[in-house]
């Protein structure tokens, strides 16, 4: 197989730059979006594109240049961070760029590369979810809605796509040491919030340390790779004992509550 291209957003630190290790170490090209150019270490194989993701329009420059330089093979939309809090004390403009990043940076990355992977034949897409694309917890309000939605939305457009060569797959997190709790964003905390169960998830995600989170980053990128090499790879990738434990329950819940609701949802027909 000869070298493929791929697109990796938020490669600054963390999963993003393990999967950029990755293709690199396997003799792929790589363009990689970072916040700060110099995260990076050079190679010939790698150029990076400096930006910002809740700047819709340079999103849409960053995939032009990149496409005009090479086919694109692989994207991986990885970028991502938290606002931590009551959804009553976020500000509108933190909930509009925890969902422009997390929502609909991705989704505008995915159309612009539906085309041109159409028209080569095929193409593959990886959506870095998490846990909290399927469950809600206090305090992440704004981000489990654009998890969430980004499921939602892969689900559908994995759909659309899959008679063309084109397979996404969403890639649910648990805890991973990424640096992703030191990272996180908090809401200036307000006296009705400060002692019931926004308050505590605060107190322990203030003190969460990464030593803590038992997800590996580089084995994580390593499994995503081979994923990009399945002939049919799975449309939701849950990864790490804790995302199963989690996500398993909240199914179980959703499904229960569903079950106990048959005859009430046979009973509103004609």
């Amino acid at each position: 197989m000869s070298a493929r291209h791929w697109f990796v957003t938020g490669a600054s630190g963390g999963l993003g730059r393990r999967l950029v290790e990755e293709a690199l170490r396997r003799g792929e090209h790589v363009t990689a979006t970072v916040r700060r150019p110099d995260a990076l270490p050079a190679s010939p194989h790698l150029t990076v594109e400096r930006l910002d993701l809740t700047r819709p329009a340079d999103v849409s420059a960053v995939i032009e240049r990149t496409v005009r330089r090479r086919p694109v093979d692989v994207v991986v939309n990885n970028a991502g961070y938290a606002v931590v809090g009551a959804a009553e004390e976020m500000t509108t403009e933190q909930i509009r760029d925890q969902i422009e990043v997390l929502l609909l940076a991705p989704i505008l990355i995915t159309r612009a590369f539906l085309g041109p992977m159409r028209a080569r034949g095929g193409g593959r897409i990886i959506q870095i979810s998490s846990m909290g694309g399927q469950l809600g917890s206090p305090t992440h309000s704004a981000y489990h809605a654009g998890k969430w939605g980004l499921e939602g939305y892969t689900e559908s457009v994995s759909r659309e796509v899959a008679e063309f060569g084109i397979h996404l797959t969403v890639a649910q997190l648990g805890g991973t040491r990424t640096g992703f709790a030191s990272a996180l964003q908090y809401t200036a905390e307000t006296a009705p919030y400060r002692d019931n169960a926004v308050g505590r998830t605060r107190r322990y995600l203030e003190s969460l340390d990464d030593s803590a989170l038992s997800g590996d980053p580089a084995k994580i990128a390593a499994l995503l790779y081979e994923t990009t090499l399945q002939s049919n790879p799975p449309l939701r990738l849950s990864l790490g004992s804790d995302t199963y434990d989690a996500v398993r329950n909240a199914l179980a819940e959703r499904l229960n509550c569903l079950e106990s609701q048959r005859e009430l949802a046979a009973s509103v027909a004609f």
